[in-house]
């Protein structure tokens, strides 16, 4: 049996554009267009799943997707760091964000640290090698990065070396404990 799952980023949205830690905004009007002109060009789902962000619930309804919320594709909680662009964080609190970014296992936010989520996707992934067919969820991009580090069997230190453009879609084909990747086609 052969579970396929295709994970589709969000469009953009000012909080990705300002490169800043999601608090919960919208897509833009931009982004908005680009999802509802990608509607209609996704295969046949078996299973449809959404993160529960505000701006992949909305590319999920803009895509034309009926798709059920699924906690476990959350973004990365990113405790008081969040609604905070990166320069900022740089500029108030250096060394933990350079811990962060270089040791999967800190959290020095107060939310959940790289490896946690590598973990929460990898179960969640593994969950949909259990079911036949396709599955197609639209995930926070680093949940689509998490997904692809357990898929590949890297460490977790190997997140922060793949980007996740916006509404783009990441396949992946599985069978007994094996994933396959196919990457970041633009819808």
């Amino acid at each position: 049996m052969t579970s396929r799952v295709m994970l589709i980023s969000p469009a953009i949205s000012e909080a990705l554009r300002e490169a800043r830690f999601d608090d919960g905004c919208p897509l833009d009007a931009s982004g908005l267009r680009s999802a509802k002109a990608a509607a209609g060009t996704l295969p046949t789902a078996h299973r449809l799943w959404s993160s529960p962000t505000v701006r992949c619930r909305e590319t999920a309804d803009a895509l034309g997707l009926d798709a059920l919320d699924a906690p476990e594709l959350a973004a990365l909680d990113t405790g008081r760091w969040r609604g905070s662009t990166l320069a900022e964080v740089g500029a108030a609190e250096p060394e933990a964000l350079g811990r962060w970014l270089s040791d999967p296992e800190v959290a020095p936010h107060g939310g959940e640290s790289v490896a946690a989520l590598c973990a929460r996707a990898g179960a969640w992934l593994d969950a949909r090698a259990a079911e036949s067919g396709r599955t197609i969820a639209v995930a926070e991009p680093e949940i689509v990065r998490a997904a692809l580090v357990h898929a590949l069997g890297a460490p977790a230190s190997a997140f922060w070396r793949t980007d996740v453009p916006p509404l783009t879609a990441v396949e992946l084909s599985g069978r007994a404990g094996r994933w396959n990747v196919r990457m970041g086609r633009p819808l």
